[in-house]
């Protein structure tokens, strides 16, 4: 283990996990000078078991001698990447040091991506379970920093998103890169042949270089 270590998270809805969102995207990120390796968090569970397991993973990585632990999530992925990274209970061995998300699914109050919500909180989940799970009303000023990328014609996941964890990020002082990309449909992956898209991944390695990979 190095002192740096990115846990890339695949999406799957809470449900399954996507393979062109797991070793693949390891694979480039170690090509792009960055250790890194996937984590087959639980599906099919209801809130808080991925969430759980996802910090017990964390905890895993820094007793390995990981001094810096970065998550990196796809779609449902991407939440409970994000919710690890905000998640006020954590303790300092979960804790981590910078979140990547992948067109991720960002509030359980939206009415958009109902399958993933379904999944993790169940269907009739009360309003307080759904803001208690919505990253954006998650931040504090001590967030780690964040770099987020979507694409504008998303239709399963919306870029709204997206917009409401940057402008929270942002409400709260948090550093942080918003990424928008015009096209390209959700669940791109390293998003290879999609046009702009493409360069997410040197984009994020350069950020995270930047906070200290």
């Amino acid at each position: 283990m190095t002192p740096s270590h990115v846990i890339v998270l695949p999406g799957g809805g809470y449900s399954e996990l996507s393979d062109n969102e797991g070793e693949v995207v390891a694979e480039r990120l170690r090509t792009l000078g960055l250790s890194a390796g996937v984590f087959r968090y639980p599906v099919l569970t209801r809130h808080p078991g991925p969430l759980d397991a996802v910090r017990a993973e964390i905890r895993r990585v820094r007793a390995g001698g990981a001094d810096r632990v970065a998550l990196l999530g796809f779609s449902a992925g991407g939440h409970v990447a994000g919710h690890a990274a905000l998640a006020p209970s954590a303790a300092d061995e979960e804790r981590v040091d910078a979140a990547v998300l992948c067109y991720p699914v960002v509030s359980m109050q939206l009415a958009t991506h109902r399958g993933s919500q379904d999944q993790l909180i169940g269907p009739q989940a009360d309003g307080r379970s759904r803001a208690a799970t919505s990253l954006d009303r998650l931040v504090t000023p001590d967030a780690p920093p964040f770099f987020i990328w979507h694409t504008a014609a998303d239709a399963s996941v919306p870029v709204e998103h997206a917009y409401l964890l940057g402008q929270a990020l942002a409400a709260h002082a948090v550093p942080h890169a918003l990424h928008v990309f015009a096209d390209g449909e959700h669940g791109l992956g390293l998003a290879e042949g999609s046009g702009a898209a493409e360069q997410w991944s040197s984009l994020a390695a350069r950020w995270l270089q930047a906070q200290g990979w």
